[in-house]
């Protein structure tokens, strides 16, 4: 399988910072997914919007709870929206959705 590079562009939303991100979510998605998170300075609130990726395999879960660790020794909340149907449960497998709120469409609170 052919893997999409991952982009992730930052920007404030009612007060938060939301990661929108575009690719494929494995090992090569850290370097970015890192650098939106510096990007997101002291955010009080972030907000990983999934809506433009399609693949996430367990690497790439592994690096979002890296994120998760980062956000909370910061005390910054972490939440994600625009997950499909299968990664929402995946998450919920996981046991991510016991430490970030899983949002449904474009909201952030």
């Amino acid at each position: 399988m052919a893997t999409a590079e991952l982009h992730a562009r930052v920007h404030d939303e009612a007060g938060a910072a939301v990661i929108v991100l575009t690719g494929d979510v494995d090992r090569a998605a850290e370097a970015a997914l890192d650098a939106a998170y510096v990007q997101a300075g002291d955010a009080g609130s972030i907000v990983l919007d999934f809506s433009n990726v399609s693949y996430i395999n367990s690497t790439g879960i592994a690096v979002i709870v890296g994120l998760l660790a980062k956000a909370r020794a910061n005390r910054q909340t972490l939440s994600a929206r625009g997950l499909t149907e299968h990664y929402r449960q995946i998450f919920e497998i996981t046991r991510l959705s016991d430490f970030m709120t899983i949002l449904d469409g474009r909201e952030n609170e």
